[in-house]
């Protein structure tokens, strides 16, 4: 098998799992803080996990930024296969092919920050570069052999992860933020417990009890809070309700 076929075929694999990365995740994130090294000065430990947080955050702003404008059937959370009805090339996919996966990484880089351990954080550095390798020559065959010429002339142009905001094009539908909400809730949520957790363990390890700061206990009822309104928002409601989207 050619190596890219061997790409392709493994970035399959991972598109279909992608969702339970998060779970193979948590064992590297406990042995990176069983066995961290670099210690932050204690008055700036706090400082140091809200900026870290506030680097995850950024990468949620971009998923948030990019779903806002897209239509109904892309950018999408399928597991099965590839899904796509159009083929987004303005806002910031005119910018960068891969705006979410960009995201991603940010949400993963500003939690492996948080852990201080050098070792984890380029660790997760190259996993994230492998592992979203595949999976985007797996999707761009697909988009290839769908879009053909107009796919080829998008990718010429547009940087597989590296941003070029010189690129910029308005995108073709206003943004939506009912549709940005709606499927980013989640991910807010996701983000702030886990933070919560890794912050959690950190204080069990090095302090052999269950200890939370009381600025990370409001950060986390807060993000709770938010998260189930917005989902009894969308399930019982028809406040976040849209169309095409």
């Amino acid at each position: 098998m050619a190596l890219q076929e061997q790409f392709e075929k493994t970035g399959e694999y991972f598109f279909r799992w992608r969702s339970y990365l998060p779970l193979f995740m948590a064992g590297l994130f406990i042995l990176a803080l069983v066995e961290q090294r670099s210690q932050v000065p204690p008055r700036w430990a706090l400082a140091w996990d809200l900026g870290c947080l506030g680097i995850s955050l950024l990468g949620l702003a971009l998923r948030f930024f990019t779903v806002g404008f897209v239509p109904r059937g892309t950018s999408g959370r399928n597991t099965r296969g590839q899904v796509a009805d159009v083929l987004n090339t303005t806002g910031l996919y005119a910018c960068v092919r891969n705006p979410i996966y960009l995201g991603n990484f940010i949400i993963w880089f500003g939690l492996s920050l948080v852990v201080k351990s050098w070792w984890f954080t380029t660790l997760i550095g190259l996993f994230f570069t492998v592992f979203y390798e595949r999976i985007i020559c797996a999707e761009e065959r697909f988009l290839r052999e769908k879009f053909g010429e107009v796919f080829l002339a998008w990718a010429e142009q547009t940087p597989v992860m590296i941003p070029n905001f010189r690129n910029w094009r308005a995108p073709s539908l206003p943004f939506s933020w009912k549709s940005a909400i709606n499927r980013e809730y989640a991910t807010f949520f996701a983000i702030i417990a886990s933070y919560t957790v890794v912050e959690l363990l950190a204080g069990s390890l090095s302090q052999g009890k269950l200890t939370l700061d009381k600025a990370w206990i409001i950060i986390f009822l807060a993000g709770g809070c938010i998260y189930l309104t917005i989902r009894y928002l969308k399930k019982k409601t028809k406040v976040l309700a849209t169309d095409n989207r």
